[in-house]
């Protein structure tokens, strides 16, 4: 465990500052939360399958032209990290119906959407995580019209890789949630990508390989991310 700096201590992972100004090392950490929060348990294990499943995609992002802040990965459960300034949003990208959306809407889930829809999120746990709009984004001045309009360009990109990049390991990509930060006029891909911030669907039985299995008691957590991991290491061998 290092012993710099703690910057930020998060549901799933904590930051700490490193020993280059401009990085920070990202610790992914074993507990398990849903419902923002409500729901927490610890899941021995949990971290470090985070850890190697973000990196798994990352890397492919990153070969296929995604900027992200990944540097390089220090243990099994640590990444060291670009500082950025990060907008304080989630965004949100839907290509099957399902969760809030599906419920929100009153829609059956499992439809597939003609064309993703992409979401945004205030991230505040004081305030539950609101949505909000772009108006909305602009008058509270997060982010500009232009850095807006790129990061759904860049959501939907992402989207496009990931989808033929999961169907590879037999999942069908339900949705998912990104977090965008600036190193000064450059917007990048930053966080995770894990089963804790996506919807995985197995293309054959439908079971969800994801924190869903948490949240509803279906399946054990860290059995289920093993196996996202096992078929994701599987395609690239």
């Amino acid at each position: 465990m290092t012993d710099e700096k703690l910057l930020y201590e998060g549901k799933a992972k904590n930051v700490y500052q490193a020993k280059q100004a401009d990085e920070v090392l990202m610790v992914y950490k074993d507990q398990a939360t849903a419902f923002n929060g409500k729901k927490k348990e610890l899941e021995p294990g949990k971290g470090v399958l985070n850890c190697k499943i973000s990196s798994l995609v990352f890397d492919y992002l990153i070969k296929n032209g995604i900027k992200t802040h990944l540097v390089r990965n220090v243990s099994d459960h640590e990444q060291l990290v670009k500082k950025t300034e990060v907008f304080p949003l989630e965004v949100v990208l839907r290509n099957i119906t399902a969760g809030s959306f599906a419920k929100k809407f009153d829609v059956e889930t499992g439809t597939h959407l003609e064309e993703p829809i992409i979401e945004f999120y205030y991230k505040s746990d004081a305030l539950d995580d609101p949505f909000i709009n772009e108006s909305q984004i602009h008058a509270l001045k997060i982010a500009d019209k232009q850095d807006i309009q790129y990061i759904k360009e860049l959501t939907l990109k992402i989207n496009q890789l990931l989808i033929p990049f999961f169907a590879q390991g037999n999942f069908d990509l339900v949705d998912f949630k990104l977090e965008f930060g600036k190193i000064g006029s450059e917007i990048i891909l930053v966080d995770e990508f894990s089963p804790d911030n996506c919807r995985l669907w197995d293309k054959q039985s439908h079971d969800s390989m994801d924190k869903d299995v948490f949240r509803k008691h279906e399946a054990d957590l860290v059995t289920t991310y093993q196996k996202v991991l096992d078929r994701l290491v599987s395609q690239e061998n």
